[in-house]
C-alpha cells in the first residue's frame, strides 16, 4: 500500500465504520481495484462491484466495463456508492454525478478536488499528469471548482454528513505544503421523502 492510499484510508475508515459492512458497493471509476478490494478485505463492504471505461494491465479486481455513459444498472442498486479520485476525469463531472447518485439507495462517498484560484487549479493539473500519464488516463482537468458539486447532491436528495478539507492525504513535503488544501472527503445520505 503506497502512502496516499494509506493516508486516505485513514480517512476513510471512520467515515463507514458505523455502517459497517455495508451489503453492496458500486466502486465507480475503480481504476486497478485496489478500494474495492480493501474495502472488503477490511470488512468495509460484503460486496463491491467494480466499474471502470478502461481495464489495467494489473489489477487487484477485475472491473466491469462500460462506456462512460449511464452506469449499467438499476436505480438505487448500491447501498454505497463512491468515487476516488475520478469525477475530474469525467467528460461532464456532474452528470456522472447525478448517475452515481441515482444508483445509490442509501450512501455516497466522494474524494476528489477542489480549487479556488488559478495557481490551485495548475497545482491539480500538473499532479494529474504526473500521477495519471503513466497508466493512460487522461488528464482533461474538470476539477470542481469551490464547491459546485455539494449543490448536484442537494438537487438529488442527499444530506451532508461529514466534509472534510483539507483532507491530509499528502505527508510528504513539499507535497503537503500545497496539495492537502485542494483535497476533500465527503459522504452523503440518501434524504427520506417528505410524506
Amino acid at each position: 500500500m503506497n502512502l496516499y492510499r494509506r493516508n486516505l484510508l485513514e480517512i476513510l475508515r471512520p467515515l463507514l465504520a458505523a455502517r459497517a459492512p455495508v451489503g453492496r458497493a458500486l466502486d465507480f471509476g475503480s481504476g486497478d481495484g485496489w478500494f474495492a478490494r480493501t474495502f472488503q478485505e477490511q470488512g468495509l463492504a460484503r460486496e463491491v462491484v467494480a466499474v471502470d471505461v478502461q481495464k489495467r494491465s494489473r489489477s487487484f479486481v477485475e472491473p466491469l466495463l462500460y462506456d462512460g455513459g449511464r452506469l449499467p444498472f438499476p436505480d438505487r442498486s448500491f447501498d454505497l456508492v463512491y468515487a476516488m479520485d475520478v469525477l475530474h476525469h469525467c467528460p461532464d463531472p456532474a452528470a456522472s454525478l447525478r448517475d452515481l447518485l441515482r444508483c445509490s439507495r442509501g450512501l455516497v462517498l466522494l474524494k476528489d478536488h477542489t480549487y479556488r484560484t488559478a495557481a490551485g487549479k495548475l497545482t491539480l493539473a500538473a499532479l494529474d499528469e504526473l500521477g495519471n500519464r503513466r497508466f493512460g488516463v487522461p488528464s482533461i482537468y474538470r476539477y470542481q471548482r469551490g464547491w459546485e458539486w455539494l449543490e448536484v447532491i442537494r438537487e438529488e436528495g442527499f444530506e451532508q454528513e461529514a466534509l472534510i478539507h483539507p483532507a491530509k492525504v499528502e505527508t510528504r513535503p513539499p507535497l503537503v505544503w500545497f496539495t492537502n488544501r485542494l483535497q476533500f472527503v465527503g459522504l452523503w445520505r440518501r434524504g427520506q421523502p417528505a410524506d
